[in-house]
C-alpha cells in the first residue's frame, strides 16, 4: 500500500479555473467538483501570493480557517490576523492569481507532479505536528505509509573522505533496516546519503529549497530522477521557484519535521546543517551527531552538539536505540506492526514472534497456540527478545511488550 504522487486528473476546466467551474456548477447539471480539489486550489492560490511565508499562512488560516475565506476577506478583516501588515493585507485582498494558479495546476498534471494539501490523507502525518507546516506540498514520486520510519541525514557540502564514508555506511545500513533516508539533495554528505540509500534498495526522500521543476544543484538532476523512482522529491515552493538564501533554512524544518530524528555528519560551526538540528530540537525530534577527529574543523559543529548533550553515533544500532518507541505503532504491511525502530534489526523469526506479543499480558500457552513455530524455538526466541529489552517476562509465565 502506498500513496501515489502522480496527480489524479482534475476535472476538465476548459478556459477557466476550478473555482470558476464550482461557480458554474451551482447553476448547471454538470458534475460537482470534488470539495478537496477546491480547497487545494485555494491553498495553491494562497501559496502563490508574493510575500506570504509559512508562518504568515499559518496565522491567516488560524484566523480564517480556510484558504478560500482568506482570499475573500477584505483588508480590515485580514489586518485582524496576527503579524499581517497593511501592505500584506492589501496584497492579499487585491491578488487576482486565479489564472496563474490554474496554469500551475495544469502544469503539475502534465509533469506527473502531485499537489498534496494539508487536509489530504496523503499529507505526511508527522509534518502536521510542526509549528508552521507547508500548506501545499509538490510531490514527484510517491510517499508510502512506512516513510514515517524516517531519519534525516545532513552535513557539509565540502565533506572529507571520512565524512563520505560515514554517510554512506549509516545511510546504507538504515535503508537496509527499513528506514527512509531524508536529505536535501545538496552536494557532499546529502548526495552521498541519497545514493547510499538507493544502492541499498531502500527508500529516500529529497526536500528541495527550490521548485521540483528547478533542481538545485543542476548536476543532481539525474539523482533527483532516481530518488523520485525510489521515493519522492518534495517542495513547498512553486514549480519554477529558483533557490534563494532564505529558502534553505526554511526548507530544513520540513526535513526534521518528516523525520523521527536527524543525524549530523561533518558540520562546521557555520554549517547550514545546524539549522536542521535546531529545527529538530524545537520540534521534539531526536538529534544525533557523528564525531570526527578531535582537531577536525569540519566536525566542530558536531563536536559542539555532542558536548551539549546530543547523542553520539557510532553505528546504526546507536541510531535505532536513540529513536526510542513510536508514539503510535505503525502498520507497515498486512502482517507487521512496528512499535519501535529497533525492531527493524530483528530477523524474520524474531519479528514474527515479537508480533505475537501485545501490550496486554499473555500467557505463554496462548502465544504457543497462536503460531505454527515449534515451542522450543518460540521459547528461545522470547529469551533473545527479552535480552534485547523488547519483551518482558512477568510472574506466572506471562509476557508483555516492553515500552
Amino acid at each position: 500500500m502506498y500513496m501515489d504522487c502522480r496527480i489524479v486528473p482534475s476535472p476538465s476546466v476548459p478556459g477557466g479555473s476550478l473555482k470558476r467551474m464550482e461557480q458554474d456548477n451551482e447553476s448547471s447539471d454538470a458534475p460537482a467538483v470534488d470539495q478537496q480539489d477546491v480547497e487545494l486550489f485555494d491553498l495553491l492560490r494562497l501559496n502563490l501570493v508574493p510575500g506570504i511565508g509559512p508562518r504568515m499562512q499559518r496565522s491567516l488560516l488560524d484566523r480564517f480557517d480556510t484558504a478560500g475565506a482568506v482570499l475573500s476577506a477584505n483588508i480590515n478583516e485580514l489586518r485582524q490576523a496576527p503579524g499581517i501588515s497593511a501592505k500584506l493585507a492589501q496584497a492579499i485582498a487585491q491578488s487576482d492569481n486565479t489564472d496563474a494558479a490554474q496554469r500551475e495546476w495544469d502544469r503539475c498534471e502534465q509533469l506527473g507532479i502531485r499537489l498534496i494539501g494539508r487536509h489530504h490523507d496523503a499529507y505526511p502525518r508527522m509534518l502536521t505536528e510542526i509549528l508552521a507546516p507547508p500548506n501545499v506540498l509538490y510531490c514527484r514520486g510517491n510517499i508510502e505509509p512506512r516513510d514515517e520510519l524516517a531519519v534525516g541525514i545532513v552535513g557539509s557540502r565540502r565533506c572529507t573522505h571520512y565524512g563520505r564514508q560515514q554517510a554512506e555506511r549509516l545511510a546504507g545500513a538504515l535503508a537496509r533496516a527499513g528506514m527512509t533516508v531524508i536529505s536535501r539533495l545538496a552536494r557532499g554528505i546529502d548526495a552521498v546519503a541519497h545514493r547510499a540509500a538507493l544502492a541499498a534498495g531502500g527508500r529516500t526522500i529529497a526536500v528541495m529549497a527550490s521548485g521540483v521543476k528547478t533542481i538545485y544543484p543542476p548536476e543532481h538532476a539525474e539523482l533527483a530522477e532516481q530518488v523520485a523512482q525510489q521515493g519522492a522529491v518534495v517542495s513547498e515552493c512553486s514549480l519554477e521557484q529558483q533557490p534563494t538564501p532564505g529558502l534553505f533554512p526554511q526548507r530544513n524544518r520540513i526535513i526534521s519535521g518528516m523525520s523521527l530524528g536527524v543525524i549530523i555528519i561533518e558540520a562546521s560551526r557555520n554549517s547550514g546543517a545546524l539549522h536542521t538540528a535546531r529545527h529538530a530540537m524545537e520540534q521534539g525530534r531526536e538529534v544525533l551527531a557523528v564525531p570526527g577527529r578531535v582537531d577536525s574543523l569540519a566536525s566542530e559543529g558536531c563536536h559542539d552538539l555532542i558536548r551539549d548533550g546530543v547523542g553520539l553515533v557510532r553505528n546504526v544500532d546507536d541510531v535505532l536505540e536513540a529513536l526510542g518507541p513510536l508514539i503510535e505503532p505503525l502498520r507497515v504491511d498486512a502482517t507487521e506492526t512496528v512499535h519501535s525502530p529497533r525492531e527493524l534489526t530483528l530477523n524474520d523469526q524474531e519479528r514474527a514472534i515479537l508480533n505475537l506479543v501485545t501490550i496486554d499480558s499473555q500467557h505463554i500457552d496462548e502465544l504457543l497456540r497462536s503460531t505454527a513455530i515449534e515451542a522450543s524455538r518460540v521459547l528461545s526466541t522470547l529469551t533473545v527478545l527479552e535480552m534485547k529489552r523488547m519483551v518482558r517476562r512477568l510472574p506466572g509465565g506471562y509476557y508483555v511488550r516492553a515500552n
